[in-house]
């Protein structure tokens, strides 16, 4: 059983409001984070740290994103109740569990093997029906394709072909596109079976994304 103290709650309503003064205004966005302990995505050595809006640690070399990160791309992916949303990076499982929050159905792969197995079993302690892969990112997952929305937790240099040709004509993907050090937020709408329209939305810095599988 996960513990989610007044404590917790308090410091919570005070990260979402923090958050909305940095200029987040979906009211769907901001009530998913309210709703979801983050503290418990996290190490215990960073507990006293979960409702600060910054990015910290996880296991094998990867982070937990910034609130603010989270809500910025799941306001620009616009997500409706029932849609169909494949997220590549699972991580911690922290953005597959806002999606969820706001309805979506999840799809999310993930290439570490150890940070996929820890997701699964807080995600489903939480009670979360959200559909988990260990695979390689950049494949995405044709097998459960199209889908009406795709979010991407890491950095790439371009947005990978296989995922631009998995999700459906009107759909929305969100990523961060650039080198190692700092990347821009951009937004990729497709707008018929060979078109895409790309907007951008301001640089963010993300761990890099790898091809490949890791801890088989």
């Amino acid at each position: 059983m996960i513990e989610d103290s007044f404590q917790h709650q308090g410091l919570r309503r005070k990260l979402v409001e923090e958050v909305k003064r940095k200029g987040i205004a979906d009211p769907e966005v901001l009530e998913a984070l309210m709703k979801i302990p983050r503290h418990a995505f996290m190490d215990s050595t960073f507990l006293r740290f979960a409702y600060q809006d910054q990015a910290f640690p996880i296991a094998s070399g990867q982070t937990i994103s910034q609130p603010y990160t989270v809500a910025f791309q799941t306001e620009l992916l616009d997500i409706r109740p029932y849609q169909k949303v494949l997220e590549v990076g699972t991580g911690s499982g922290y953005q597959a569990a806002v999606l969820a929050e706001m309805g979506a159905r999840v799809f999310s792969v993930e290439r570490i093997l150890k940070l996929h197995q820890q997701a699964r079993q807080i995600l489903k302690e939480m009670g979360y029906t959200i559909k988990l892969f260990y695979g390689d990112g950049y494949a995405g997952l044709p097998a459960y394709a199209p889908f009406d929305r795709i979010i991407i937790t890491a950095g790439a240099p371009a947005i990978p072909e296989a995922l631009k040709l998995q999700l459906v004509v009107g759909g929305i993907l969100v990523m961060p596109i650039g080198q190692r050090d700092v990347q821009t937020m951009t937004r990729c709408i497709r707008t018929g079976k060979d078109e895409w329209q790309t907007t951008a939305h301001g640089s963010f810095v993300f761990v890099p994304m790898k091809p490949g599988l890791e801890g088989k």
